[in-house]
């Protein structure tokens, strides 16, 4: 049964990228900044795409031009979130109700993290599926939770009510052993975000892409 069951992915992009332009970053958003001389949310994008999620919503809202801009010609969907200024919540729950009604659970990416590779993302989906009575999986890096996180159906109506600036961390800390999956992950990824043009400068060096020389 779980080999037929389908999950989705959600890349949220709509975030106001204030840290980003304070310090110093010249683009409307950090989303469409480039490393490697591609869109940071479109590599996001694009590691989705590589994984078997489907369908993929990206969820916009401050920038949403640039932002659809820079992945327009990719096979995802497009959710506006108007209340974008009222901090991550209101997003994932607008990718939430995007979702068509016959996933079972939900990868939520985050259009500001580039450097999540694909067969994690996989990884997560199949360790999902394998667990009978999962509610979510996440990544574990050194005894860190990372991102992404799948969100399974069973938490879909309490993460759309959550507020402001939560994510879905305190619905996945309240979950008990056998409704959360954790999945090792050693990539750097799971953990690194871009908040600063010196973060994107990091990310160059971390391996943005794949002729980079380390």
């Amino acid at each position: 049964m779980a080999s037929c069951s389908r999950v989705a992915a959600i890349v949220l992009a709509a975030g106001q990228s204030s840290r980003f332009r304070a310090a110093g970053g010249t683009d409307l958003t950090k989303l469409v900044a480039k490393l490697d001389g591609k869109p940071i949310v479109r590599r996001v994008v694009e590691a989705a795409l590589a994984t078997k999620a489907r369908p993929i919503v990206v969820v916009t809202g401050y920038g949403r031009d640039s932002v659809e801009a820079a992945v327009a010609d990719l096979d995802v969907g497009l959710a506006f979130n108007p209340k974008f200024a009222s901090g991550l919540a209101s997003s994932l729950s607008v990718g939430l109700f995007a979702m068509p009604r016959d996933v079972v659970g939900a990868l939520v990416l985050l259009g500001d993290m580039p450097l999540i590779e694909a067969r994690l993302a996989d990884a997560l989906i199949e360790a999902f599926l394998a667990r009978e009575g999962a509610l979510a999986s996440i990544p574990l890096t050194e005894g860190r939770r990372g991102n992404p996180v799948l969100l399974g159906r069973g938490l879909f109506e309490a993460a759309m009510r959550l507020k402001g600036d939560e994510g879905a961390r305190k619905l996945i800390g309240a979950l008990n052993e056998g409704e959360l999956v954790e999945v090792e992950a050693s990539d750097i990824g799971v953990t690194f975000d871009v908040d600063t043009p010196e973060d994107l400068a990091a990310a160059q060096r971390l391996g943005g892409g794949e002729d980079s020389p380390h």
